[in-house]
């Protein structure tokens, strides 16, 4: 949509998730400026329209947590059945062989899959930096604006490797001055501040076993000073709690907290193993997390506490995690996930599919520091999912909108990202994806043979 077009109505939906919109909403340019309430008509003159009579809409999803490197190696034997220390080290290797054109064809497909998921807005938290992908930011920059997907992209980092008592091995880490220098870099060029930013810069420096506590300190005065937000992997195991209490002689958010990264500018992925009072002191300090339910039932790491969380004044968001331990970029099966696991864990009156979205939406939006994205209103950037019912599994369905949740939905319709459709008719226009495919596993191919 340009600014010499007339605004849009997208009309008549199905159903739709937000109160008072249920004729649809106004698109003028790059937002949303009018809800049109049951039995009402748009006060905004002029309007252009789109039958959305046949489609459930939904906020933009917002994928809080993922690694785009990783579709790379999906299903790798060697990584099968592993928890996820020994998971690291069966892939560190291969990850080590990253090259510019790898990467770009993996950031591609998994921003296209999640495109055509419904998701709007993702994260990406690349820490893999091996010799030749020293601008792997600036690749992923490119490909998100070619795509026209709305992205938080966050400067990973890892100096702690084997040789000191890390995980990684020598091959996949940076010494900290590099780190610093080019997580300074990527923020003045390409963070955009404030409402209705399409790339933002966070910065993340990846965990407790993979990072030296200088570097940690280091982030943390950089980000503040920079004013960009933080993300790290936090109590994701018991592997991590031994591995704090064994080297740092505290549990990993006494950690955190002695770095300087315990604040409102901080999302934290996983947050599997923290205990009441842990949860309370994160609630106290505004720190978001970020759950993560596939990744952390196929590596058997537990489930994150999310309704203990939420119930002491935590923002819980959603994320994917990595292709290789999901095996998939799907962030609405990822919404069906989480509904499953949290209502198995905490029953039926207690979670519904309504939660499932916010954590997707407002949640996760909360985990980005975005008040403009995840929701429905006006003002709010015109992000929109539209998914139809029109496939097997949706038949007979009574309530369309938990039909998208309970029957299992994967796959969008309609993307629209600031005003612009980036998926029509279940396609990505000017995306030719037979051709990412053959590409992007010839690219795997060659990674995993070594």
């Amino acid at each position: 949509m340009t600014r010499n077009q007339s605004p849009l109505w997208i009309k008549d939906p199905l159903a739709i998730l937000a109160a008072g919109a249920e004729r649809g909403v106004i698109v003028d340019d790059s937002r949303i400026v009018e809800l049109v309430a049951a039995g009402g008509t748009p006060a905004t003159p002029d309007v252009r329209t789109f039958d959305a009579s046949a489609h459930v809409v939904l906020p933009g999803l917002i994928n809080t947590h993922h690694h785009f490197y990783q579709t790379l190696t999906r299903a790798v034997p060697a990584a099968i059945d592993r928890e996820l220390f020994p998971w690291l080290q069966a892939l560190y290797p291969l990850w080590a062989r990253l090259t510019p054109d790898a990467l770009e064809l993996a950031t591609t497909l998994a921003m296209a899959e999640l495109m055509l998921s419904g998701c709007t807005t993702t994260t990406d938290h690349h820490y893999v930096f091996p010799a030749g992908v020293a601008d792997g930011i600036d690749i992923q920059v490119a490909a998100a604006r070619r795509l026209g997907q709305r992205v938080l992209l966050t400067r990973g980092s890892m100096n702690l490797s084997q040789r000191d008592g890390g995980l990684p091995p020598d091959s996949v880490v940076q010494d900290e001055d590099t780190i610093l220098a080019d997580s300074e870099r990527v923020v003045a060029r390409y963070h955009e501040p404030g409402d209705g930013a399409m790339v933002q810069i966070a910065l993340a420096p990846c965990s407790p076993f993979s990072v030296t506590t200088s570097l940690m300190r280091a982030t943390a005065e950089l980000a503040n000073r920079l004013d960009v937000r933080l993300h790290t992997h936090l109590a994701e195991t018991e592997d991590e709690n031994r591995f704090c209490l064994e080297l740092y002689k505290c549990r990993p958010l006494d950690y955190l907290d002695e770095c300087g990264w315990l604040g409102g500018r901080t999302w934290l992925a996983h947050g599997v193993h923290f205990n009441d009072a842990e949860i309370g002191r994160l609630a106290r300090a505004r720190t978001a997390v970020t759950h993560c339910p596939c990744s952390n039932q196929a590596l058997a790491s537990g489930s994150c506490p999310v309704c203990a969380m939420e119930d002491a004044g935590m923002r819980i968001g959603l994320g994917v995690d990595g292709s290789a331990s999901n095996d998939a970029s799907n962030l609405m099966q990822e919404v069906r996930a989480a509904f499953l696991l949290q209502r198995g864990r905490y029953g039926v009156g207690r979670v519904s599919h309504t939660d499932a979205l916010r954590w997707a939406t407002t949640g996760s939006a909360a985990c980005a520091g975005r008040a403009d994205i995840g929701e429905i209103k006006p003002g709010a950037m015109a992000d929109f999912a539209l998914f139809k019912l029109d496939d097997l599994r949706f038949s007979g369905c009574g309530d369309p909108l938990a039909a998208l949740v309970l029957c299992g939905a994967h796959h969008a319709d309609r993307v629209m990202v600031g005003g612009r459709w980036t998926v029509e008719d279940g396609r990505i226009p000017g995306l030719d994806i037979g051709d990412l495919i053959r590409r992007h596993s010839a690219a795997a191919r060659a990674l995993q043979a070594g």
